[in-house]
Protein backbone atom coordinates (compact mmCIF):
# COMPACT_ATOMS: atom_id res chain seq x y z
CA UNK A 1 0.00 0.00 0.00
CA UNK A 2 1.32 3.43 -0.93
CA UNK A 3 1.78 6.17 1.64
CA UNK A 4 -0.11 8.45 -0.76
CA UNK A 5 -3.31 6.53 0.00
CA UNK A 6 -2.95 7.32 3.70
CA UNK A 7 -2.24 10.97 2.90
CA UNK A 8 -5.44 11.10 0.84
CA UNK A 9 -7.37 9.43 3.67
CA UNK A 10 -6.04 12.08 6.08
CA UNK A 11 -7.77 14.73 3.88
CA UNK A 12 -5.07 17.37 3.99
CA UNK A 13 -7.39 20.14 2.84
CA UNK A 14 -9.30 19.84 6.12
CA UNK A 15 -6.15 20.22 8.21
CA UNK A 16 -5.99 23.93 7.38
CA UNK A 17 -9.21 24.24 9.34
CA UNK A 18 -7.68 22.83 12.53
CA UNK A 19 -4.60 25.01 12.11
CA UNK A 20 -6.77 28.09 11.60
CA UNK A 21 -8.83 27.53 14.75
CA UNK A 22 -5.75 26.97 16.93
CA UNK A 23 -4.06 29.97 15.32
CA UNK A 24 -7.11 32.07 16.20
CA UNK A 25 -6.71 30.96 19.81
CA UNK A 26 -3.03 31.96 19.78
CA UNK A 27 -3.98 35.35 18.35
CA UNK A 28 -6.28 35.87 21.33
CA UNK A 29 -3.36 34.94 23.61
CA UNK A 30 -1.21 37.51 21.84
CA UNK A 31 -3.67 40.26 22.72
CA UNK A 32 -2.95 39.57 26.39
CA UNK A 33 0.63 38.32 26.66
CA UNK A 34 3.53 36.72 24.83
CA UNK A 35 2.77 33.31 23.30
CA UNK A 36 4.49 30.26 24.81
CA UNK A 37 6.14 28.47 21.87
CA UNK A 38 6.30 24.94 23.32
CA UNK A 39 2.69 24.95 24.52
CA UNK A 40 1.67 26.31 21.11
CA UNK A 41 3.50 23.53 19.25
CA UNK A 42 1.79 20.80 21.26
CA UNK A 43 -1.57 22.53 20.90
CA UNK A 44 -1.13 22.36 17.12
CA UNK A 45 0.03 18.74 17.26
CA UNK A 46 -2.90 17.64 19.40
CA UNK A 47 -5.37 19.38 17.10
CA UNK A 48 -3.82 17.79 14.00
CA UNK A 49 -3.89 14.31 15.54
CA UNK A 50 -7.55 14.80 16.46
CA UNK A 51 -8.39 16.04 12.96
CA UNK A 52 -6.71 13.06 11.30
CA UNK A 53 -8.42 10.71 13.76
CA UNK A 54 -11.75 12.30 12.86
CA UNK A 55 -11.07 11.92 9.13
CA UNK A 56 -10.04 8.28 9.48
CA UNK A 57 -13.05 7.54 11.68
CA UNK A 58 -15.33 9.28 9.18
CA UNK A 59 -13.88 7.22 6.32
CA UNK A 60 -14.39 4.01 8.27
CA UNK A 61 -17.83 4.86 9.68
CA UNK A 62 -19.35 6.07 6.41
CA UNK A 63 -18.16 2.93 4.63
CA UNK A 64 -19.77 0.77 7.33
CA UNK A 65 -23.08 2.65 7.33
CA UNK A 66 -23.27 3.05 3.55
CA UNK A 67 -22.90 6.83 3.15
CA UNK A 68 -19.77 6.21 1.06
CA UNK A 69 -21.24 4.39 -1.94
CA UNK A 70 -21.17 4.46 -5.73
CA UNK A 71 -23.72 7.32 -5.86
CA UNK A 72 -21.56 9.65 -3.79
CA UNK A 73 -20.44 12.77 -5.69
CA UNK A 74 -17.21 13.55 -3.81
CA UNK A 75 -13.73 11.98 -4.09
CA UNK A 76 -13.53 8.23 -3.44
CA UNK A 77 -12.84 7.17 0.13
CA UNK A 78 -10.10 4.77 1.14
CA UNK A 79 -12.14 2.04 2.83
CA UNK A 80 -15.08 2.20 0.42
CA UNK A 81 -12.77 1.94 -2.60
CA UNK A 82 -10.76 -0.88 -1.02
CA UNK A 83 -7.30 0.76 -1.11
CA UNK A 84 -7.27 0.55 2.70
CA UNK A 85 -8.97 -2.33 4.49
CA UNK A 86 -11.36 -1.89 7.40
CA UNK A 87 -8.89 -3.59 9.73
CA UNK A 88 -6.07 -1.27 8.65
CA UNK A 89 -8.25 1.79 9.15
CA UNK A 90 -9.38 0.63 12.59
CA UNK A 91 -5.72 0.19 13.58
CA UNK A 92 -4.91 3.68 12.25
CA UNK A 93 -7.79 5.07 14.33
CA UNK A 94 -6.34 3.45 17.45
CA UNK A 95 -2.89 4.89 16.66
CA UNK A 96 -4.18 8.44 16.21
CA UNK A 97 -6.46 8.22 19.24
CA UNK A 98 -3.36 7.25 21.25
CA UNK A 99 -1.29 10.03 19.68
CA UNK A 100 -4.04 12.55 20.46
CA UNK A 101 -4.19 11.39 24.07
CA UNK A 102 -0.40 11.36 24.59
CA UNK A 103 0.09 14.75 22.93
CA UNK A 104 -2.83 16.18 24.91
CA UNK A 105 -1.43 14.86 28.19
CA UNK A 106 1.96 16.39 27.51
CA UNK A 107 0.24 19.66 26.59
CA UNK A 108 -1.57 19.66 29.94
CA UNK A 109 1.68 18.84 31.72
CA UNK A 110 3.28 21.92 30.16
CA UNK A 111 0.28 24.10 31.01
CA UNK A 112 -0.20 22.85 34.61
CA UNK A 113 1.96 25.57 36.23
CA UNK A 114 -0.27 28.16 34.53
CA UNK A 115 -3.76 26.69 34.92
CA UNK A 116 -3.40 24.52 38.05
CA UNK A 117 -4.07 20.83 38.69
CA UNK A 118 -7.86 21.16 39.00
CA UNK A 119 -8.15 22.66 35.53
CA UNK A 120 -5.81 19.98 34.16
CA UNK A 121 -8.24 17.23 35.17
CA UNK A 122 -11.19 19.14 33.76
CA UNK A 123 -9.41 19.69 30.44
CA UNK A 124 -8.31 16.05 30.39
CA UNK A 125 -11.98 15.08 30.50
CA UNK A 126 -12.70 17.54 27.70
CA UNK A 127 -9.88 16.04 25.65
CA UNK A 128 -11.26 12.54 26.11
CA UNK A 129 -14.66 13.87 25.03
CA UNK A 130 -13.04 15.30 21.88
CA UNK A 131 -11.51 11.90 21.05
CA UNK A 132 -14.85 10.20 21.63
CA UNK A 133 -16.68 12.80 19.52
CA UNK A 134 -14.21 12.34 16.64
CA UNK A 135 -14.91 8.61 16.59
CA UNK A 136 -18.64 8.62 17.36
CA UNK A 137 -19.53 11.07 14.57
CA UNK A 138 -20.03 8.24 12.07
CA UNK A 139 -19.35 5.15 14.18
CA UNK A 140 -21.35 3.01 16.58
CA UNK A 141 -24.97 1.92 16.51
CA UNK A 142 -26.25 5.50 16.64
CA UNK A 143 -23.63 7.84 15.15
CA UNK A 144 -24.63 11.41 16.00
CA UNK A 145 -23.58 12.66 12.56
CA UNK A 146 -26.40 10.61 11.08
CA UNK A 147 -28.89 12.42 13.32
CA UNK A 148 -27.84 15.84 12.03
CA UNK A 149 -25.86 16.80 15.15
CA UNK A 150 -22.51 17.20 13.41
CA UNK A 151 -22.90 20.97 13.04
CA UNK A 152 -23.30 21.45 16.79
CA UNK A 153 -20.29 19.23 17.51
CA UNK A 154 -18.10 21.07 14.99
CA UNK A 155 -19.05 24.46 16.42
CA UNK A 156 -18.24 23.26 19.94
CA UNK A 157 -14.94 21.51 19.24
CA UNK A 158 -13.53 23.55 16.32
CA UNK A 159 -14.82 26.86 17.63
CA UNK A 160 -15.30 27.01 21.38
CA UNK A 161 -12.91 24.29 22.54
CA UNK A 162 -10.15 25.01 20.02
CA UNK A 163 -10.02 28.79 20.39
CA UNK A 164 -11.01 29.24 24.03
CA UNK A 165 -9.02 26.19 25.13
CA UNK A 166 -5.91 27.47 23.37
CA UNK A 167 -6.13 30.80 25.15
CA UNK A 168 -6.93 29.27 28.53
CA UNK A 169 -3.93 26.91 28.39
CA UNK A 170 -1.59 29.90 28.22
CA UNK A 171 -3.39 32.55 30.24
CA UNK A 172 -5.69 30.67 32.65
CA UNK A 173 -8.41 33.05 31.50
CA UNK A 174 -10.76 33.72 28.60
CA UNK A 175 -11.37 37.23 27.28
CA UNK A 176 -14.07 38.78 25.11
CA UNK A 177 -11.94 38.75 21.96
CA UNK A 178 -11.40 34.99 22.28
CA UNK A 179 -15.16 34.41 22.54
CA UNK A 180 -15.83 36.36 19.33
CA UNK A 181 -12.99 34.57 17.54
CA UNK A 182 -14.30 31.21 18.78
CA UNK A 183 -17.72 31.98 17.32
CA UNK A 184 -16.26 33.26 14.04
CA UNK A 185 -14.09 30.22 13.42
CA UNK A 186 -16.79 27.92 14.73
CA UNK A 187 -19.25 29.24 12.14
CA UNK A 188 -16.61 28.93 9.39
CA UNK A 189 -15.90 25.33 10.40
CA UNK A 190 -19.59 24.47 10.35
CA UNK A 191 -19.66 26.07 6.90
CA UNK A 192 -17.05 23.59 5.67
CA UNK A 193 -19.10 20.70 7.05
CA UNK A 194 -22.23 22.12 5.44
CA UNK A 195 -20.53 22.21 2.03
CA UNK A 196 -19.54 18.59 2.51
CA UNK A 197 -23.10 17.66 3.43
CA UNK A 198 -24.65 19.62 0.55
CA UNK A 199 -22.36 17.75 -1.85
CA UNK A 200 -23.44 14.40 -0.35
CA UNK A 201 -27.21 14.96 -0.09
CA UNK A 202 -28.16 12.20 -2.54
CA UNK A 203 -25.91 9.51 -1.08
CA UNK A 204 -26.75 10.55 2.50
CA UNK A 205 -30.48 10.16 1.80
CA UNK A 206 -29.86 6.60 0.58
CA UNK A 207 -27.77 5.83 3.68
CA UNK A 208 -30.32 7.32 6.09
CA UNK A 209 -27.92 10.07 7.14
CA UNK A 210 -30.11 13.00 8.19
CA UNK A 211 -27.63 15.84 7.91
CA UNK A 212 -28.85 19.44 8.05
CA UNK A 213 -28.93 19.76 4.21
CA UNK A 214 -30.88 16.49 3.98
CA UNK A 215 -33.39 17.84 6.50
CA UNK A 216 -33.61 21.30 4.90
CA UNK A 217 -33.24 20.46 1.22
CA UNK A 218 -30.59 22.07 -1.00
CA UNK A 219 -32.17 25.54 -1.49
CA UNK A 220 -32.62 26.12 2.25
CA UNK A 221 -29.23 24.55 3.01
CA UNK A 222 -27.64 27.21 0.79
CA UNK A 223 -29.49 29.90 2.78
CA UNK A 224 -28.23 28.25 5.98
CA UNK A 225 -24.69 28.41 4.54
CA UNK A 226 -25.12 32.13 3.84
CA UNK A 227 -26.22 32.64 7.43
CA UNK A 228 -23.19 30.75 8.80
CA UNK A 229 -20.67 32.77 6.82
CA UNK A 230 -22.49 36.05 7.49
CA UNK A 231 -22.38 35.39 11.23
CA UNK A 232 -18.67 34.59 10.93
CA UNK A 233 -18.09 37.92 9.17
CA UNK A 234 -20.07 39.77 11.83
CA UNK A 235 -17.95 38.20 14.60
CA UNK A 236 -14.73 39.11 12.77
CA UNK A 237 -15.89 42.70 12.39
CA UNK A 238 -16.56 42.85 16.13
CA UNK A 239 -13.02 41.57 16.76
CA UNK A 240 -11.63 44.23 14.43
CA UNK A 241 -13.51 46.89 16.38
CA UNK A 242 -12.51 45.51 19.79
CA UNK A 243 -8.82 45.43 18.86
CA UNK A 244 -8.93 48.68 16.87
CA UNK A 245 -7.37 46.95 13.86
CA UNK A 246 -6.36 48.83 10.74
CA UNK A 247 -9.29 49.79 8.54
CA UNK A 248 -8.07 47.65 5.61
CA UNK A 249 -9.01 44.40 7.41
CA UNK A 250 -12.74 45.13 7.10
CA UNK A 251 -12.83 45.11 3.28
CA UNK A 252 -10.40 42.16 3.32
CA UNK A 253 -12.71 40.11 5.59
CA UNK A 254 -15.75 41.14 3.57
CA UNK A 255 -14.15 40.25 0.23
CA UNK A 256 -13.04 36.77 1.35
CA UNK A 257 -16.41 35.88 2.90
CA UNK A 258 -18.29 37.49 0.01
CA UNK A 259 -16.31 35.54 -2.59
CA UNK A 260 -17.12 32.25 -0.85
CA UNK A 261 -20.81 33.15 -0.72
CA UNK A 262 -20.78 34.14 -4.40
CA UNK A 263 -19.19 30.83 -5.41
CA UNK A 264 -21.64 28.89 -3.25
CA UNK A 265 -24.69 30.60 -4.72
CA UNK A 266 -23.50 29.85 -8.27
CA UNK A 267 -23.43 26.08 -7.66
CA UNK A 268 -26.38 24.25 -9.22
CA UNK A 269 -25.36 20.60 -8.84
CA UNK A 270 -24.15 18.74 -5.75
CA UNK A 271 -20.70 17.89 -7.16
CA UNK A 272 -20.04 21.61 -7.57
CA UNK A 273 -19.69 22.01 -3.79
CA UNK A 274 -16.60 19.78 -3.62
CA UNK A 275 -13.97 22.34 -4.73
CA UNK A 276 -15.57 24.92 -2.44
CA UNK A 277 -14.52 22.79 0.56
CA UNK A 278 -10.89 23.56 -0.22
CA UNK A 279 -11.70 27.22 -0.92
CA UNK A 280 -13.42 27.74 2.42
CA UNK A 281 -10.74 25.85 4.38
CA UNK A 282 -7.99 27.93 2.77
CA UNK A 283 -10.05 31.10 3.19
CA UNK A 284 -10.40 30.39 6.90
CA UNK A 285 -6.64 30.00 7.15
CA UNK A 286 -6.17 33.24 5.18
CA UNK A 287 -8.49 35.07 7.57
CA UNK A 288 -6.34 33.96 10.51
CA UNK A 289 -3.22 35.21 8.69
CA UNK A 290 -4.87 38.58 8.06
CA UNK A 291 -5.71 38.85 11.75
CA UNK A 292 -2.09 38.11 12.62
CA UNK A 293 -0.80 40.75 10.19
CA UNK A 294 -3.26 43.34 11.50
CA UNK A 295 -2.41 42.93 15.20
Amino acid sequence: MKITEWIKAARLRTLFLSLSCIWAGLLSVQTVQKVDLLISVFTFLTALFLQILSNFANDYGDSIHGADNTTRKGPSRAVQSGVITKEQMKFAMIIFAALSFISGCFLLFLAEPIIGSTAVFSLLGLGLAAIAAAIAYTNGKRPYGYAGLGDISVFIFFGLVAVLGTQYLQTAAINKVAVWLACAFGFLSVGVLNLNNMRDISSDILAGKKSIPVRLGLPKAKIYHTLLLSLALLCLLVVANELHLNAWVIPAFSFIIGLNLFLNNKVKEEIGFDPLLKWLSLSTFLLSIILFMAL
